[in-house]
């Protein structure tokens, strides 16, 4: 089992997340949601979610899917990292092995 990946509430990379969303508008349950799928991710990975790989990301969601998380849910998920890959990390070549 991996050990969870908890950023600290201060870490700069949640912070810059929280602005990044803060700036495009996003309301305050988005911001959340997005937060907390990011944590869940780092959660899984055992490390920093800003260095995942392609396999990384194929695992989680296998893992999601395997968990019976909802088509709804793993659509929020895909919103949640994809934002984080394209702005936060600029990996968009990890947002496009969502789905």
């Amino acid at each position: 089992m991996n050990k969870p990946f908890r950023p600290a509430a201060g870490s700069s990379l949640r912070q810059r997340l929280i602005e990044d969303m803060t700036l495009r508008r996003f309301g305050e349950k988005t911001q959340r949601d997005y937060l907390r799928i990011v944590s869940r991710f780092a959660a899984f990975l055992g490390r920093s979610p800003d260095h995942a790989t392609p396999e990384d990301i194929r695992r989680f969601q296998i893992e999601q899917r395997e968990a019976g998380m909802p088509a709804p849910a793993m659509n929020s998920h895909v919103a949640g990292l994809r934002f984080f890959f394209t702005t936060k990390i600029d990996r968009p070549d990890l947002s496009h092995k969502l789905y």
